[in-house]
């Protein structure tokens, strides 16, 4: 990719493949949908693509929400990526959807299926376990419709969970509704995934022109968002909650080593480096906010594509085996005479950091860029 660092070493780009080739990619049967209002086979300005893995006992919930739907012209395509329960043979039943059928590949193979199939020129993105608005497809086509140079569209969720017992997933909702406006998606991409996957809606000719999902062990759609934003697209959000995110135990974003918080600083290291070379006017130099050692073995996969941490900063003195000098915060230069990446995980940590460097006449995307 254009803008990447001599000889990367970015996980997923050692990759020798990253999609499965025609001869694996052989749908067992397609049921064509009849639209009550369009007929056979009709034209769809949207498609939404779900694929389906063991949820017998939720996808016939999940398609009902999409049935309810105040948008007209929608084609419902359903993945089935070889479960062994019963969810083939209740999609079996279901009219009015675009059934694909093959044996499981995961869940990058079975959407890249679902994008091939769908005949919309928006595509959104709904997964079995979740529900969503009735007004979420028309608020969201509408949106796009509107801003024609947005290529991606999310919305607020709803966090369908136990907020006592799964208070961190339920705080990375919080986060992530708290992101609308296209500027604040754009600046927070490095924290972490400003959407929730099923509640995105985009144009078909984001993945013709920069690829569709890729398959590897990261999580697949933060490197797609990452790649396009990348490539200029621009992404925003309707500003209500129009999806019920559940968070059930066995959902893969808990049980996947591919979505780890290694996993997905390793998919943001290198879209991060490629922002910095483009953004920092002092580039390969920057001062790191947080000296902690996790902290560090991060950094060391940037510093590994070529940039040069000046300084790090930390609440308290310290040395550092690395040699790296660590200064306090009132000893950040002037704004125009450096760049600061704040890496501190912590959320109420990463607000003080803000507001301090706001103070401090830091602009975010111009003086500083915060990561995690």
């Amino acid at each position: 990719m254009e803008g990447s660092p001599a000889g990367n070493s970015s996980l997923f780009f050692q990759l020798k493949t990253l999609f499965r080739e025609e001869a694996e990619n052989i749908f067992h049967y397609i049921i064509l949908p009849k639209h009550p209002r369009f007929g056979f086979n009709a034209c769809m300005k949207v498609s939404v693509v779900m694929p389906v893995y063991n949820a017998e006992g939720t996808v016939l919930q999940a398609l009902d929400c999409l049935r309810a739907q105040t948008y007209p012209s929608l084609e419902i395509v359903v993945v089935n990526d070889g479960s062994t329960d019963g969810t083939l043979e209740l999609l079996r039943r279901q009219k009015e959807i675009v059934l694909l059928d093959h044996s499981h590949r995961g869940i990058a193979p079975a959407l890249n299926d679902g994008l091939a199939a769908a005949q919309g020129e928006y595509i959104a993105r709904m997964d079995a376990d979740d529900l969503c608005h009735p007004e979420r497809v028309e608020l969201q086509a509408s949106f796009l419709d509107t801003f024609t140079d947005m290529g991606i569209v999310g919305s607020k969720v709803k966090f369908g969970g136990d907020r006592k017992k799964q208070a961190g997933y339920a705080a990375h909702v919080d986060w992530i509704n708290s992101l609308v406006d296209p500027n604040a998606i754009a600046l927070n991409r490095f924290v972490e995934s400003p959407f929730a996957h099923p509640s995105v809606m985009f144009r078909r000719e984001l993945f013709e022109r920069f690829g569709a999902y890729r398959d590897g062990p990261f999580p697949e759609d933060y490197e797609l968002w990452l790649r396009w934003m990348a490539n200029g697209v621009e992404a925003g959000k309707v500003d209500r909650e129009l999806v019920t995110w559940n968070d059930p135990p066995d959902r893969l974003s808990r049980t996947d080593e591919r979505y780890s918080i290694d996993a997905f600083y390793a998919t943001k290291a290198d879209y991060l480096f490629q922002w910095l070379e483009k953004n920092n006017p002092h580039h390969p130099n920057v001062i790191v906010w947080g000296a902690g050692r996790v902290t560090r073995k991060r950094v060391d996969i940037l510093s590994s594509y070529g940039l040069r941490i000046t300084h790090y900063v930390d609440l308290k003195k310290r040395k550092l085996n690395c040699g790296t000098p660590v200064i306090q915060p009132d000893e950040i230069p002037d704004p125009t005479t450096c760049f600061v990446l704040p890496m501190v995980g912590k959320r109420g940590a990463r607000d003080k950091i803000r507001a301090f460097l706001t103070e401090r006449g830091f602009v975010e995307g111009q003086h500083c860029i915060f990561a995690a």
